[in-house]
């Protein structure tokens, strides 16, 4: 029996809550985007005033210095504070951020001026010019609280984008689960029946296949799964297949290279190899070979699912209806699951229909 340990994705109280908008502050991908977001600001700010040009540039390096060390600061108390943020309300948690960002503003500002006025470090074209005490800290104030709500308005629908595609990508799942074709149970029944008195052993070894394929097609969460374990159930059903079909199903699988702790989306090949036997190999007199070829790259995972292309086979044939359905709902689920950054192709190359799958490499808890 395959090993039934789950990399559970983060739950309802974590990144997939409606509470927990806030992205992960902690990760490089979202501190770069904040760097990148406040430098921009340091050149409007440069920009903006109109009466004098002559010290523009040269204050740009002071205000990008000023404007970093705010969404640098800011960054570091949200990431450390991720962990509480995550238990608060909507409203909690934009209040919590808004008067971080700006007391961190506000105390930032303090000091500038502070330095400003004891040293002259910035002359009358810099940061503070001749602005009052007062007026440019609430100025500052100002302008940090203006972005700050779009950022979190910006946040907020990002996180409603994301659960309903993951939604959409759970109806997905649902209907590749309601695939289970009644021919491949009655043909399973069959060969399992012919199998009890010849080779007992192996009949309970097709039993514990089939049941292993219905557990995990019944199985209603979308939680992670190890594509060790995907790989194992795809085999299963091949095996299964290979008792009914003969020689006539060939397989070759070339995957040593794969991580297989990586963490990938529940029934990720089972319905492709199934796709691959179903329109390729059984309706072939001859059948054919399917070829499972994966390797590891980059931090990102290739494989590609071959199969014969059925000379005899048309549009109006009983295994082409459905054809593509399996191909859309896995190409939809990988979108939504990888935001963007999953893919699945497919071509006709040499009387070969290839399917090629790409995917960051994940382990338990990234997604």
């Amino acid at each position: 029996m395959p090993s039934e340990t789950k990399l559970t994705a983060k739950t309802a109280k974590g990144a997939d809550s409606p509470v927990a908008f806030l992205p992960d502050f902690c990760q490089m991908r979202a501190l770069l985007l904040v760097v990148i977001i406040a430098e921009l600001l340091a050149f409007v700010l440069a920009l903006a005033p109109l009466n004098s040009s002559n010290q523009r540039w040269s204050n740009l390096g002071l205000i990008s210095l000023f404007v970093q060390w705010i969404a640098l600061s800011s960054t570091a108390v949200l990431c450390l504070s991720r962990p509480w943020i995550k238990r608060l309300s909507v409203l909690m948690a934009t209040l919590y951020s808004t008067v971080i960002i700006t007391g961190i503003t506000a105390l930032v500002s303090e000091m500038a001026y502070r330095l400003t006025i004891r040293n002259a470090l910035f002359g009358v074209d810099g940061i503070a010019q001749d602005a009052s005490h007062t007026s440019f800290i609430l100025r500052n104030v100002a302008i940090s609280l203006i972005i700050c709500a779009v950022a979190l308005r910006y946040f907020y629908i990002q996180h409603e984008s994301r659960l309903s595609i993951r939604a959409e990508a759970r109806s997905r799942l649902n209907a590749l689960q309601a695939r289970i074709r009644p021919h491949f149970l009655f043909n399973s029944m069959n060969t399992i029946a012919s199998l009890t008195r010849s080779q007992p052993e192996l009949a309970e070894t097709v039993v514990e296949d089939l049941a292993d394929l219905f557990r995990n097609n019944l199985n209603n969460n979308d939680n992670a799964t190890r594509l060790a374990d995907e790989i194992d159930l795809a085999q299963r059903y091949l095996n299964i297949e290979q008792l009914r079909l003969g020689d006539r199903l060939q397989t070759d699988w070339q995957i040593d290279s794969l991580p297989k702790d990586a963490a990938v989306p529940p029934l990720l090949l089972q319905p492709l190899v199934e796709n691959a036997v179903y329109h390729g190999v059984e309706p072939s007199i001859k059948g054919g070979c399917i070829s499972i070829h994966g390797h590891f790259e980059h931090d990102r995972i290739h494989l590609t699912i071959s199969n014969p292309v059925a000379v005899q086979s048309s549009d109006n044939s009983p295994n082409s209806k459905g054809l593509g359905i399996a191909l859309e709902n896995t190409r939809q689920r990988l979108a939504g699951w990888y935001e963007g950054e999953g893919q699945l192709t497919d071509k006709t190359i040499d009387g070969q229909f290839i399917v090629s799958l790409t995917l960051p490499y994940q382990r338990e808890g990234e997604r």
